[in-house]
């Protein structure tokens, strides 16, 4: 829950003071648990969960991180105490903007200030009760069977995934053009959703660290880039002015509503053939600045990670060249704009987050109730094993929001009875799954696609301005070029 109890420097006015406060200096390595600081450098190899999720959290609160991750907190509070500084942390162990982009957060954020404060060790919270039942012998066999039945669906949706474009290629005729389409959007949100659960998953080995890739064949995002994203800020502290997922999806919105479809579709479109492959090589340059040691332990930590990020980005464009060379561009072409905008709202479709981050406020000190209270469960057809693939992953949102570890959406739905059952007893409303089609992609709609771009709406311009000024015109000009280059929306 909330802790009432901090440290005194976080009771202090939430500001940087000018200089170095009195006490032992900060150094570089510090990672901030429960209030105290640690250096946890040498932990970054021996981490069970993978190097990535210690190197990428280094000067950040990994509080709510690790009583979220873990099946069992209290032991990994007890495991890192050997990395102890022995002193209380204060605002220079934190980096303002989390060590992210600065972008992608609202202007005068600051870490330090803004990462919500939990604790995680009251036994009777709505956490500790759910994992207690997840111990159940009977449950855990069970939850295991699913996780190898959803890697055995997702071996099969693979084989389909090339076999599909295949028939395409080698005959057009076998495969029909709205056959092929609807295939493919299926497919790729179907594997997309496995690289979402990927992103959770421990990554140790190099197999796992290519599967995270996987995310990326819906064009929307980049996986290597997005786990910090996602798993880190996202999950721990859903709806906060720390979960960047809620901005980076409105900044669409910038487009002047008539130019948002074109130019967003030739936005991503230079994502997906020039910019996605920009980004992965500035995140070479910054590994050999910061060090590989510093954020993968060794070299060989950080090799399936790159391996699998560059080899999904050379697939997705080699798929293009093998259409265009085929004189079969089109069909590409259609699969992508419908694959691109219908994974785009999927992404976005289990949260509210066109509503204000101050109106989504939730009063609960427990993390588990705000989990739940925060989120919301997803319909694509009615069915929850088939909707676990079509909606990448959130048919049982909830779920995977209380327990984000879980290895796959079959566990997450095997699970939902014992929290639906726990959070009934904390007095948490379990409402039935919204649906896309008929709920949520209409709202997105006018959301997205059909409200002001941001410079009307602050400059209070009419319809014909908003479309005509010399400053509407270059924004559309940059968003688009900023695709190419890397820049945007990821």
């Amino acid at each position: 829950m909330t802790t009432s109890d901090r440290p005194a420097t976080e009771e202090q006015e939430f500001r940087r003071p000018p200089g170095p406060p009195p006490g032992p200096p900060p150094v570089s390595n510090v990672w901030v648990y429960n209030g105290k600081a640690y250096d946890l450098s040498q932990w970054i190899s021996k981490h069970p969960g993978g190097e990535f999720f210690i190197g990428r959290t280094k000067n950040r609160d990994i509080t709510s991180i690790i009583g979220s991750y873990h099946k069992d907190p209290e032991r990994i509070g007890r495991m890192i105490e050997r990395y102890a500084l022995d002193r209380q942390a204060i605002p220079e162990d934190i980096h303002p903007k989390a060590n992210a982009p600065d972008f992608l957060f609202k202007e005068g954020f600051d870490s330090w200030r803004d990462t919500p404060k939990y604790r995680f060790d009251d036994k009777n919270d709505l956490l500790h009760q759910i994992k207690a039942r997840l111990k159940e012998p009977e449950l855990a066999v069970r939850l295991q069977r699913m996780d190898t039945l959803f890697n055995i669906v997702v071996a099969v949706l693979a084989v389909l995934y090339f076999a599909v474009q295949g028939l395409r290629l080698a005959d057009p005729n076998w495969m029909p053009l709205p056959v092929f389409v609807i295939a493919m959007v299926v497919l790729r949100s179907s594997l997309a959703g496995f690289g979402h659960y990927a992103i959770h998953r421990a990554q140790k080995t190099q197999l796992s660290k290519v599967f995270v890739n996987a995310f990326d064949l819906n064009y929307v995002a980049l996986a290597f880039v997005t786990a910090d994203g996602h798993a880190l800020l996202h999950h721990p502290h859903t709806q906060s002015e720390v979960d960047i997922k809620k901005n980076v999806f409105t900044m669409m919105m910038q487009v002047p509503r008539l130019y948002r479809i074109p130019v967003h579709t030739m936005h991503k479109f230079g994502h997906t053939v020039t910019g996605m492959l920009i980004r992965l090589l500035d995140v070479c340059r910054l590994v050999r600045q910061v060090g590989v040691r510093d954020m993968y332990g060794t070299r060989r930590g950080a090799m399936g990670h790159f391996v699998g990020s560059f080899g999904v980005r050379f697939l997705l464009i080699a798929e293009l060249v093998a259409f265009t060379l085929a004189g079969d561009f089109w069909a590409w072409a259609l699969q992508f704009v419908v694959t691109m905008w219908v994974s785009t709202f999927l992404v976005v479709a289990s949260h509210d987050f066109e509503v204000d981050t101050e109106e989504l406020h939730s009063d609960t000190e427990d993390w588990g109730v705000n989990q739940l209270e925060q989120a919301y469960d997803l319909t694509v057809v009615g069915n929850r094993w088939v909707d676990c693939f079509l909606s990448a992953g959130l048919s049982s949102h909830r779920v995977h929001h209380v327990l984000p570890y879980q290895r796959s959406g079959f566990a997450n739905i095997a699970t939902e009875d014992v929290v639906r059952e726990e959070a009934e007893k904390f007095g948490v409303e379990w409402l039935p799954a919204k649906s896309f089609f008929t709920d949520r992609f209409p709202k997105q709609i006018r959301t997205y696609l059909l409200s002001p771009s941001r410079e009307a709406e602050e400059n209070k311009w009419g319809f014909v301005r908003e479309h005509l000024s010399p400053s509407a015109l270059k924004t559309c000009a940059t968003y688009t070029a900023q695709g190419f280059t890397g820049i945007g929306t990821v």
